[in-house]
């Protein structure tokens, strides 16, 4: 059904035939190069004129069409517009769509929880798409006023706009599976549109408040095919390998018998360790667990300085391939404190020699194989509270410009807790909702909480938050112990851990031994339990653990 045409209460504008000309050589021009990266870790970003080439094949494509037809998203009617392009002929079509109610918040489409049975979102009215499917270029104006720029636009007319354009430039540019013609994107406002939606690597150029796009229908396709919002779980579109919008489409046997390496996705999990060697032991139980669900991708381990050559040898016999980073200091935190470089995480998106990466944070374990997530488009990721997600497990997509952006943004942005989390839900607004179970949050607080506990046997990740297992004696979760720690306890979970422990090998343990603090720290904490009398009586229990006879410095 066709839709209604709406107006917006804007300011008039005039889009002169100087600008249009502008736009259109650009599209002949310029595009943004791919990055061919040997070694990710180079800190100096390229040159600025390396970051643009020429494009003949595109130059000649502009040259031979004798007709160009522009679509007009979120612009008036009757707002004057000339376009003109020598030897062209240049036509416009309003794109007719029912603006989403203002009723809508963001909250609506990011709930806190929802039925993973029973999946609703609320409407963001499309487009008659079969109208608009011989499109050449879509001008959109973006509602950007009130936005400052310290923190995510949760505006849900503008989520509208960028979802109509990309679902129009699908609909324009894609023709078959194996076929597609050149669309674009001009976005007009200060603000630029959703870089969920339209990635830094399709920007052809930006001149003043003007951004020139040529998407990469492949991935916009499946982008469009996700929910408008975390209001429903992300459907995988990729259990059969032969879905359109993949590489892998209907040719994808002869492909692989060619080796076309265009057409085969390489793909890894990975995890960070900085500051400190606290999470070694739990990055070798991360490795191992992974390697136990027979998972085929790869395991890479970035690391700052702080990791001595010991700590690495364990690393590698445990199975990650270990890169060595420079670490990213939050600002948000103070020099010298625990926190202090947990920007460090950044740096996955430098892995660009793969085209997928699920990170992992290293307090996690994996108990049933996960390789599925990599169909999932950037960013998935299970959710945390409120409209947030949790970054313990996401799927990302490495881009040397996306990293480029995100250091801009380090500095621009705010974090609304202070912390990565809360700086990382702030850049990536629209996220795609992954089920509970592939990042089930290890925090029982209330008796809804405690319910929760009963369903530990049915995920296939758990992410241990509190305290964690190698930190405590084997004998009992020692949140148990600590004040205020308790919502984080749990005996089932803990014992979780340590199978995966005893299922190591033998050369593997000893990096998970107790140092004299950390057996000081235990010990404190129980003598305070005992004092204080604590409910649970988790005090009571002998301590048995042998890595209390076997301390290091």
């Amino acid at each position: 059904m066709a839709s209604k045409s709406f107006h917006c209460n804007q300011k008039s504008f005039t889009l002169s035939i100087t600008l249009l000309s502008l736009s259109l050589i650009i599209f002949v021009l310029f595009s943004r190069s791919n990055y061919n990266i040997i070694d990710a870790f180079k800190h100096n970003p390229p040159p600025s004129n390396q970051r643009f080439r020429n494009l003949d094949l595109l130059q000649e494509e502009i040259n031979s069409k004798k007709e160009i037809k522009i679509g007009l998203v979120n612009i008036n009617s009757n707002e004057e517009i000339q376009y003109q392009l020598p030897g062209s002929v240049v036509s416009t079509v309003h794109v007719r769509f029912d603006r989403v109610s203002k009723k809508r918040k963001w909250e609506d489409f990011f709930p806190f929880r929802i039925d993973e049975n029973q999946q609703n979102c609320p409407e963001i009215p499309m487009p008659a798409l079969e109208k608009y499917q011989d499109l050449d270029v879509v001008v959109a104006k973006l509602p950007c006023k009130g936005w400052s720029g310290k923190s995510g636009m949760r505006d849900v007319f503008m989520l509208q706009v960028n979802l109509v354009v990309a679902n129009i430039l699908v609909e324009s540019g894609w023709v078959t599976p194996e076929v597609k013609r050149a669309v674009y994107a001009v976005f007009v406002g200060s603000c630029g549109p959703m870089q969920e939606i339209f990635r830094c690597e399709d920007l052809l150029r930006k001149v003043e408040d003007h951004r020139v796009y040529k998407p990469e229908l492949r991935r916009l396709k499946q982008t469009m095919l996700m929910p408008p919002g975390s209001c429903q779980l992300a459907q995988p579109y990729g259990e059969t390998g032969k879905e359109a919008w993949r590489y892998h489409s209907a040719d994808h046997e002869r492909l692989k018998m060619l080796k076309y390496s265009a057409f085969q996705q390489k793909e890894a999990y990975a995890t960070v360790l900085h500051t400190s060697e606290d999470y070694v032991c739990g990055a070798v139980a991360l490795a191992q667990s992974i390697i136990r669900t027979n998972s085929t991708r790869d395991l890479i381990l970035l690391h700052d300085e702080n990791i001595t050559p010991e700590s690495l040898v364990g690393l590698k016999a445990a199975g990650w391939d270990t890169r060595l980073i420079n670490g990213i200091r939050s600002p948000f935190a103070d020099k010298d404190s625990f926190n202090e470089w947990n920007f460090s995480p950044l740096r996955i998106w430098m892995l660009t020699w793969y085209d997928k990466v699920v990170f992992i944070d290293a307090d996690v374990l994996v108990f049933n194989n996960i390789d599925w997530l990599f169909v999932f488009p950037q960013l998935s990721a299970a959710p945390n509270d409120k409209t947030l997600f949790n970054y313990g497990v996401m799927v990302i997509e490495p881009s040397l410009c996306m990293f480029e952006d995100l250091m801009v943004k380090v500095l621009e942005m705010d974090s609304y807790n202070g912390s990565y989390q809360g700086w990382l839900n702030e850049v990536f607004i629209w996220w795609h909702r992954l089920p509970f179970q592939v990042n089930f949050l290890k925090d029982f607080e209330g008796e809804e909480g405690r319910r929760q506990e009963k369903i530990l046997d049915e995920i296939s990740v758990l992410h241990f938050l509190g305290l964690k297992p190698w930190m405590c004696y084997r004998d009992y979760d020692c949140n148990w112990d600590k004040e205020g720690m308790q919502r984080f306890a749990s005996d089932k979970a803990h014992e979780k851990w340590w199978q995966v422990y005893d299922e190591m090998p033998e050369t593997l343990q000893p990096y998970c031994g107790l140092t004299e603090h950390m057996n000081w720290r235990l010990k404190k904490w129980r003598w305070i339990a005992r004092s204080l009398k604590q409910p649970d009586e988790h005090w009571k229990i002998g301590v048995t653990d042998p890595r209390q006879y076997n301390l290091g410095a």
